[in-house]
């Protein structure tokens, strides 16, 4: 979980992102443990899942990958979500707008480089 608070981000709660994905609260923080999704604080102190990693009832096809790429390459999970949601012109759009879009392998091309 990242130290610094993430804004401008829809977060959603542990709950409700357990009630999306149809599993219990503990397998959502598995997931958060094995790097399937992130939980991250905002600036009033609370935590949650930003929203755009969930589609369709799943988390987003391609998003683990890109996680561990990103960790690999020493990123806290703030900049991770932070990097997803920041616009890119070469995309076009975010790297979260196009794994939704179901263009991942553009986006870990980009996470492979993002730490050199």
């Amino acid at each position: 979980m990242s130290a610094e608070p993430v804004s401008g981000v829809d977060l959603l709660p542990v709950p409700e992102v357990a009630e999306l994905l149809g599993i219990k609260v503990n397998r959502v923080h598995q997931h958060v443990r094995d790097g399937q999704l992130l939980l991250v604080r905002r600036a009033d102190g609370t935590r949650g899942v930003p929203a755009l990693l969930i589609l369709d009832g799943a988390v987003v096809k391609h998003l683990p990958s890109v996680i561990t790429q990103l960790r690999d390459a020493r990123f806290a999970d703030d900049e991770i979500v932070d990097w997803l949601h920041r616009e890119d012109d070469s995309l076009p759009g975010s790297p979260i707008e196009a794994l939704r879009a179901n263009r991942g392998a553009e986006v870990k091309r980009r996470a492979q480089v993002a730490g050199y």
